[in-house]
């Protein structure tokens, strides 16, 4: 099979990175015979499936700990500040995500940024069954670290691995099965809290199962492909630059760091981070162990619908315009925030002056329980909606890690500051406030980074019909 290689120029606002990409053609005309077991291990959906089992047992177990409300603990302060650290140095590891992959490859990375997770969950288990505090900070600082170098790869894979046509859904998937950790995660909670009818933390017990299953994602990494070795549908492959000098790394970086769409999608990037901190600590502050644990696995659910939606309606053809369904998807992601904001500052004006312990036997339980549910859904709409933009900006794996680094960087470094306010800790009718503002803040100026992007993958595919 001859492998026809090509100069492949790459544009955003002027600004060209020159990177040498497969064509692919003379591939694609080429009958592929290898065995169809190699062909699926090779092929761009099992690439996405080995990272969603990557985010399942990693990210999506951890979200599960963090979706009953400060990790499960009786003290928000605590785990408030541990993942004000842990964010901290997330934030300066996701920005050495693309160093670390030149270095190892796409595969040991994704391996390497599973380890921290099962180190974090043992700080908990620590600390809920023997009341020692000091290796909450070294989980925290450990899961810090690795999922930094995790974040940025999953999400490089995720956008840049993909046939154009199917990134929506793809996206989509991974991120399916990252709610499905927290739907296991969410399901081990409640079986084992279900009659915890009070305030306070879980059961240690609780945290063992999450230890052994986060220990899974070393192994599922390793089984990844380097994207050199990956066959897209039309028989095309994916080059991704090995042995890149660090002086030209950084002048990469900084390219797209300064590139019109990073610029206009980086507020977008930091509210996403910023509201992450508010959900988990209003569901500790006032509803019951059990109705947490029912949360983490309800929260799972609604929040694979959600993600599904949003890469359903930018990828699929329900109409052949695909500015259209850009601008549909951003339409119906302002009604879910602007709502959700909305109605959360009215019901967190209420509990300032209640204060109310909730359980689900309550009356009442269910307008502060819907507020939590719809946050859920508001934030993995942004989420898919976030990658999707990324994605359509190159179809380079070398640009797409560094798109996912600044991604992640920017996003971690608002989640850090976010979680330090609420570890002081501050009234959350503040922090619901700030929430209101920042969107309706951010919210002309994503409009102009959706048209932006558009404008983007519009010329690129032109330009690729050109070189047809």
């Amino acid at each position: 099979m001859a492998d026809k290689v090509e100069q492949h120029t790459q544009f955003e606002d002027g600004k060209g990175s020159v990177e040498e990409t497969s064509s692919g053609r003379s591939n694609s005309l080429t009958p592929d015979t290898r065995p169809r077991l190699e062909r699926f291990y090779r092929s761009t959906l099992f690439q996405i499936i080995i990272v969603g089992l990557c985010s399942f047992s990693a990210p999506g177990l951890w979200v599960a700990l963090n979706g009953m409300g400060v990790a499960g603990s009786a003290r928000p302060e605590l785990i408030n500040g541990a993942n004000a650290i842990l964010y901290g140095f997330m934030t300066v590891t996701c920005f050495l995500g693309p160093w670390i992959t030149n270095a190892i490859g796409f595969k040991f990375t994704l391996a390497l940024g599973s380890v921290g997770y099962p180190l974090y969950a043992a700080g908990l288990y620590v600390n809920n069954r023997y009341d020692v505090e000091w290796f909450v900070y070294f989980g925290a600082v450990a899961c810090g670290i690795s999922a930094g170098f995790f974040w940025s790869v999953e999400g490089a894979v995720a956008c840049g691995y993909p046939e154009q046509h199917k990134r929506g859904r793809y996206i989509a998937t991974w991120f399916t099965f990252r709610n499905a950790g927290n739907m296991v995660g969410g399901a081990i909670n409640l079986a084992l809290n279900y009659k915890a009818n009070r305030i306070g933390s879980v059961g240690y017990e609780t945290y063992l199962a999450f230890i052994a299953l986060q220990c899974l994602g070393l192994f599922f990494g390793l089984l990844l492909s380097n994207p050199e070795k990956v066959v897209r549908d039309d028989g095309s492959r994916i080059e991704a630059p090995r042995g890149i000098d660090w002086k030209t790394e950084a002048r990469e970086m900084w390219r797209l760091a300064t590139s019109r769409p990073i610029l206009l999608l980086t507020p977008f990037f930091w509210y996403y981070g910023w509201i992450q901190a508010y959900p988990g600590t209003f569901l500790a502050t006032y509803f019951t162990v059990r109705s947490r644990a029912l949360a983490s696995l309800l929260s799972a659910i609604v929040g694979s619908f959600s993600t599904w939606l949003a890469g359903s309606l930018v990828d699929l053809p329900w109409t052949r315009n695909r500015r259209t369904r850009a601008l549909v998807t951003f339409g119906v992601l302002v009604a879910l925030n602007s709502s959700t904001w909305i109605w959360s500052v009215i019901i967190q004006n209420e509990y300032r002056f209640t204060n109310p312990r909730l359980d689900w036997s309550h009356s009442g339980f269910g307008r502060g329980f819907g507020v939590y549910m719809f946050e859920r859904i508001a934030t993995t709409f942004v989420e898919n909606y976030i990658y999707w933009c990324i994605s359509n900006l190159s179809d380079s794996p070398g640009d797409q890690i560094r798109y996912s680094s600044l991604l992640r960087g920017i996003e971690t470094a608002a989640v850090a500051l976010s979680f330090g306010v609420q570890a002081i800790p501050t009234p959350l009718i503040i922090t619901a406030a700030l929430n209101f503002g920042q969107w309706f803040l951010v919210l002309p100026i994503t409009l102009y980074a959706t048209l932006h992007v558009i404008k983007v993958f519009t010329r690129n595919a032109k330009q690729a019909e050109a070189e047809a």
